[in-house]
């Protein structure tokens, strides 16, 4: 059986689709950021809890100040990328469920008297939609670079609070010269899937 999506939509998301290491001058706007999230919105989270949060960093003070937590292989693309996104999980989503999940008012209750639970789900969720945001930057035509090599809490102590844990960082923009490591191998569907 094949997919329904056009193999060129496939290509474009997945089969060609590759970790950018090198990128073009060419910016990336807010318009193509917001048209990223309005599409990227809709993949689901558990009660639709969508924790997960953004910061663009654009200024060459703020990506200075990003480049000093970066892994040493990660600080030069991350320092002439267009456009660089840190991707974190909010745990106060629950502030929000009255409005995301107002079908059952009782929701917020649910993960207000637990920090732990709010940080695991937080943290799940929002692993998901950074997954659906990378897929988003491919459909915009554009390249990630997604990165763990980082210094989390430092991040955290330079752009977040301590209500938002760093999950990420994402580079984006066009391709640029040489961006491309070869591709590594893949696990076979036999030794991913079981039927039982």
């Amino acid at each position: 059986m094949s997919l329904v999506l056009d193999p060129t939509a496939q290509d474009l998301l997945f089969r060609e689709a590759r970790t950018a290491n090198t990128f073009t001058d060419e910016p990336v706007t807010d318009e193509q950021v917001q048209a990223i999230y309005d599409l990227v919105k809709y993949g689901p989270t558990s009660m639709n809890q969508s924790p997960l949060r953004v910061v663009l960093v654009r200024s060459p003070e703020a990506r200075a100040r990003l480049v000093q937590h970066m892994a040493e292989g990660n600080q030069k693309k991350t320092a002439t990328a267009p456009l660089v996104a840190i991707l974190a999980a909010d745990n106060e989503f629950h502030e929000e469920l009255p409005q995301l999940f107002p079908h059952f008012p009782q929701a917020k209750d649910l993960f207000a008297g637990s920090r732990e639970a709010r940080e695991k789900n937080a943290t799940l969720n929002a692993a998901l939609q950074a997954a659906y945001f990378i897929i988003g930057v491919r459909a915009a035509g554009l390249a990630a670079g997604p990165m763990t090599g980082l210094d989390l809490a430092g991040v955290q102590k330079e752009f977040l609070d301590d209500d938002h844990t760093p999950l990420m960082v994402v580079n984006i923009g066009r391709p640029g010269p040489d961006a491309w490591f070869p591709r590594s191998p893949r696990l076979a569907y036999d030794d991913v899937v079981t039927t039982v």
